[in-house]
């Protein structure tokens, strides 16, 4: 925290694992993850770009190592596709399932894989015979990493390859198990956590100490043994640990050489939680919140929107670029951190990601941030717990259905929906981190923007159903008049996916307006256009889209309504073939209010022949046919 920069207002993108895991890898908020919602857990997530295939693709060496959690398997009972060697990581050690999670020394329960994409016949193995039962978690994963480094780095001394590395320690999630020997001294290359080969096996070197077996799930630093608790102790040295390997592993990049131009990126998926876990083997109770103040000036625990629920710790630290001891308070989300790392590796921001790159903000050039959405939906049963530091009127808030989104800067938040037109209450969480003044009161018009905004940014994920599914999205006000056809902009460069040309830095090479997507665009042999303008919609009611492009080799392209993807086809797209707003076989029409709505398609080819494409539409009265020339125009749109 001190040689980087704290995001004291940056949010997990839902309070509680599964989902944030899947908006985090594949950079969208919880309002455009297609499968991981709720309570998913084990879901596989849909084949898109991801952190592992941006940063793959962008020429570095990927790992994850330690959980994973969205990949099939587990408590989904279906099979594993979304693996992480499946979603861009070359390398993988860790705990494929959720439930694995609680579970701290994982192989004396679950299993443990492996997957070397290195190798000259990569597979996918379960591991968990050759971990040793005295492994625990935090040791194991942070000493793989560090190996994982080394032998990176030896590596890329050859191929002058970066690397990406995708760290998720379990701790302090689930059981207050503790490891069972001190955290070895140093660090580093020699000293620290180390991977070691013994007894016909390689693992952790705390796992083979002489007290390990014996004194397993006793250890309690010296520095926690002051707690009156066990429970206190036990969460203290849980976090302890993570600390130590962290230093342990910033010791490492000095030691070889690399820790100037290293980002480090440390974050949580959710608030704190007061659930015990799944391990009888090591029950030991649950955290209690409230004995540490782990939600800090703010109401609210895991499963919350509240503040306390979402709004996570999270500090950045690259000494080549991130000025030391910086505070922000920009309100950034999950999302936003495949965007950044696509600005860092200096390639496109997918068109897919719902974020914006936090770069500027990061570097010490907030005034050039461009500003982003903060957009949740979670709905679980129960209540926010009655703790004596939280507001009267936040204690025992019934959950269910919540929804937050951020406008202008400020909080609504709505619990229990059910009625997509219930009201948000409206918080200045920058000034107002308690969220203990309801500003809705006073600000009749944001609310109504504020319902407008959780509506257009987002679509139905099913199986999962909500009360927003089939709210109709209003169209928008445009000032003045518009004009007919939609604003073409054209852009040079070898693009790998449809970019979000929003933040593409290089301008474009020329403009124009088309009467429609589906005119003829020639250009050069390497180009991506931008098409943007309004669709309007001739009657309320639901409506179905499908997009064609032409059979060029690489083309690809993806539309948006509003903030909602609307049509994806893009990395998995074959070119000339037809796809639709729906999920696959299954339909998910968008509800339009009648009235003008914003488009936004972007689109990418390899060839120099003419690009094409043909955008039709299905709705009250309209079979499906080609949306008329008629239909679309440009002009400025209002607040």
């Amino acid at each position: 925290a001190r040689e980087g920069i704290q995001l004291r207002r940056h949010y997990s993108a839902a309070p509680v694992c599964a989902p944030a895991r899947a908006s985090l890898l594949l950079g969208v908020h919880q309002g455009n993850s297609r499968v991981v919602r709720n309570n998913r857990f084990d879901q596989p997530i849909e084949d898109s770009h991801t952190l592992g295939t941006v940063m793959r693709d962008a020429g570095y060496d990927t790992a994850a190592i330690g959980k994973w959690g969205v990949g099939g398997g587990g408590q989904s009972h279906v099979p594993m596709t979304a693996g992480p060697h499946q979603r861009g990581f070359n390398y993988f050690y860790g705990i494929l399932d959720h439930l694995a999670g609680h579970f701290h020394y994982p192989s004396e329960s679950r299993d443990v894989f492996e997957y070397n994409g290195y190798a000259s016949n990569p597979e996918w193995k379960n591991i968990k015979d050759q971990v040793p039962q005295t492994a625990y978690s935090t040791d194991l994963f942070a000493a793989r990493a560090k190996q994982w480094i080394v032998d990176q780095r030896k590596f890329a001394r050859k191929t002058g390859k970066p690397f990406f590395l995708y760290l998720a320690f379990p701790a302090p999630h689930g059981n207050l198990v503790v490891p069972g020997v001190p955290y070895p001294s140093g660090g580093g290359l020699k000293g620290g956590l180390q991977w070691v080969k013994k007894e016909g096996t390689e693992s952790v070197n705390t796992a083979f100490d002489a007290k390990a077996e014996k004194n397993k799930d006793t250890y309690i630093h010296p520095d926690n043994s002051r707690f009156p608790n066990d429970v206190a102790k036990r969460h203290s040295t849980m976090i302890r640990r993570v600390d130590d390997a962290v230093a342990d592993l910033i010791r490492l990049l000095k030691d070889l050489k690399i820790d100037d131009n290293t980002m480090i990126v440390f974050s949580s998926d959710n608030g704190p939680h007061n659930e015990g876990g799944a391990d009888s083997r090591h029950w030991h109770g649950a955290q209690n919140p409230q004995f540490f103040k782990s939600y800090g000036m703010m109401d609210g625990i895991k499963r919350d929107c509240w503040e306390g629920g979402m709004r996570v710790p999270t500090l950045v630290r690259w000494p080549a670029r991130i000025p030391k001891g910086q505070i922000s308070l920009h309100p950034g989300q999950f999302h936003d951190w495949l965007a950044t790392l696509a600005d860092v590796a200096e390639v496109p921001v997918p068109a897919r990601s719902d974020g914006v790159s936090l770069l500027p903000t990061l570097t010490g050039h907030a005034d050039q941030q461009k500003p982003g959405i903060v957009y949740a939906e979670y709905n679980f049963a129960g209540k926010t717990p009655e703790y004596k530091d939280f507001l009267g009127e936040h204690k025992g808030a019934q959950r269910g259905q919540q929804q937050i989104v951020f406008v202008d800067g400020l909080k609504g938040l709505r619990m229990g929906v059910k009625d997509a037109d219930k009201d948000f209450m409206i918080f200045d969480t920058l000034n107002d981190p308690q969220e203990s003044k309801d500003l809705a009161s006073s600000k009749p018009e944001l609310q109504a923007r504020m319902k407008a905004a959780a509506l257009s940014n987002r679509r139905a994920s099913l199986p999962s159903k909500t009360v927003f599914d089939s709210a109709l999205v209003p169209a928008v006000d445009v000032k003045g008049t518009v004009s007919p056809g939609l604003r073409w902009a054209l852009y040079e460069g070898d693009f790998p996916w449809v970019p979000d040309f929003r933040q593409w830095k290089k301008p474009a090479s020329a403009h124009g307006v088309t009467p429609s997507p589906s005119v003829k665009m020639n250009g050069s042999d390497k180009r991506g256009v931008e098409l943007t303008g309004y669709v309007k919609i001739p009657e309320d009611g639901a409506y179905t889209f499908y997009l064609t492009t032409d059979e060029n080799k690489g083309s690809k392209a993806f539309v948006r309504l509003h903030g909602m993807e609307l049509i994806d086809a893009d990395k998995t797209y074959e070119p000339g073939a037809e796809v639709s707003s729906d999920l696959g076989d299954r339909k998910n029409p968008v509800y339009l209010k009648a009235g003008l709505h914003p488009i936004r398609i972007g689109y990418v080819g390899n060839s120099g022949t003419a690009s094409k494409l043909v955008l039709k539409w299905e709705g009250p009265g309209l079979s499906k046919k080609e949306i008329p020339a008629s239909a679309f125009s440009h002009g400025k749109e209002s607040r």
